[in-house]
């Protein structure tokens, strides 16, 4: 789970959500499925997360080993993300919430196919 923080039962969807369960995350991992790998590229998302909340996400995940971190550059150091494989086994989960509020949440955008179509 990462940070000291306690799981609030054993129940497989409370540990999950317990994991990848705030505002953020999925989306973080939705923009990795789809080739975003550096800071500012989330950035850039049209859902518009604050720096210093995507800061606290990414280490999260690293922590969660959702995600590894790799230096690009050492002068400042700047980091790109990829996903590990527990994190891209989220991608069919993510796949089927898109086909579930494509069905039930009238004005979602239809999924991309391009992310509709990867595999894990």
């Amino acid at each position: 789970m990462g940070r000291d923080r306690v799981a609030r039962s054993k129940c497989p969807i409370a540990t999950s959500l317990d994991l990848f369960g705030d505002r953020w995350t999925l989306v973080i991992v939705r923009d990795m499925l789809v080739g975003k790998k550096r800071f500012g590229e989330f950035l850039a998302s049209r859902e518009a997360i604050t720096t210093n909340v995507l800061a606290d996400r990414l280490e999260q995940m690293e922590q969660a080993g959702l995600i590894e971190r790799q230096a690009y550059q050492a002068n400042p150091q700047r980091f790109e993300y990829q996903l590990t494989p527990k994190g891209r086994g989220l991608l069919p989960m993510l796949q089927e919430l898109c086909r579930w509020a494509d069905k039930f949440l009238p004005g979602t955008m239809e999924p991309p196919m391009n992310f509709m179509d990867l595999k894990v």
